[in-house]
C-alpha cells in the first residue's frame, strides 16, 4: 500500500482503573472476539523500541502538540523473534495512520545499529524513509517500552478496543531482544491504558459498553512515559 493510501484512523486514550480493566473486559468478551494472538488468559506481551532523530523531534513534537508528527519503532511480540515488524506511526490531528513492514532479525539489528548500508536498495516505502531519516537526521534508538495488552476486536469499522497494562521502560537500553532485560514501571499499579480504534464511526452498541466505566480521555503517549526520565517530566 503506498503512503498516500494509508488508512486514516480515530484513535481515542484513557487512564482506568485496574477495578475498572477488569469489569470491561468481562463485558467485552460478550460482545467482541479477542485478539487470535492472545494466550488462554487473553493477553500478549508487546516490546517496542521507538527511534528518535538527533534532535529528539518525536519526543519535542509530542510535547509540543504538533498535529502532524511521526514515531518509527521495531515491535516484538512476547520476547521472541518470529515476528518483528518495523512500523511508522503517524498523528493528523485526530487521526492516525501506520504504515508497517516485517523484517529479519538480521535487519532489526542492523537498523538499531544505526547502520544504513544497502537499506536503499530495499523497495519498500517504509524502510526507504527510515534509511532516509537514519542518513539525513541521524535516526537512533530512544527507548524500549514493554506492557501486556488484552484486545478486543470488532468487523465493523475495524474496530479494535484495548487495555494495556505493567507499562515498564528499558531505559537507556536497546537490547529488545534481551528477555532478561532490566525494565522499571512507568504508572501507577493500578492504571491500565485504554485504547479505542475505529476508521469512521464507532460501533453504537459498543459505545455502551465503553461508556460504562469512569474515564477521561487523555493525551497518552507510551513512548513519551517511557522517555520522561530523561527530560524530568
Amino acid at each position: 500500500m503506498s503512503e498516500a493510501k494509508l488508512p486514516l484512523r480515530h484513535e481515542q486514550k484513557y487512564y482506568i482503573s485496574q477495578g475498572d480493566a477488569v469489569y470491561l473486559s468481562t463485558l467485552l468478551r460478550r460482545t467482541m472476539q479477542r485478539d487470535k494472538h492472545a494466550d488462554r488468559n487473553g493477553e500478549y506481551h508487546i516490546r517496542s523500541l521507538y527511534f528518535d532523530d538527533c534532535f529528539n523531534s518525536a519526543m519535542s513534537d509530542k510535547l509540543d502538540g504538533v498535529m502532524h508528527r511521526h514515531k518509527y519503532r521495531i515491535r516484538i511480540y512476547n520476547f521472541s523473534d518470529r515476528i518483528i515488524r518495523l512500523e511508522r506511526k503517524s498523528k493528523q490531528g485526530d487521526y492516525i495512520s501506520k504504515l508497517s513492514c516485517g523484517i529479519s532479525r538480521e535487519l532489526a539489528e542492523q537498523i538499531i545499529a544505526g547502520d544504513p548500508y544497502g537499506l536503499e536498495t530495499i523497495k519498500h516505502p517504509l524502510i526507504q524513509d527510515v534509511y532516509r531519516m537514519m542518513t539525513t537526521k541521524l535516526l537512533r534508538p530512544a527507548v524500549i517500552v514493554d506492557y501486556v495488552r488484552e484486545a478486543y476486536i470488532h468487523p465493523c469499522e475495524e474496530t479494535r478496543v484495548t487495555l494495556d497494562k505493567q507499562l515498564r521502560t528499558g531505559y537507556l537500553s536497546a537490547d529488545m531482544f534481551n528477555p532478561q532485560l532490566p525494565t522499571f514501571p512507568c504508572l501507577d499499579q493500578n492504571q491500565v491504558i485504554l485504547e479505542i480504534k475505529y476508521n469512521r464511526r464507532f460501533p453504537e452498541y459498543i459505545l455502551p459498553i465503553t461508556s460504562s466505566i469512569p474515564a477521561q480521555r487523555s493525551a497518552i503517549s507510551k513512548y513519551t512515559l517511557c522517555r520522561r526520565y530523561e527530560f524530568n517530566l
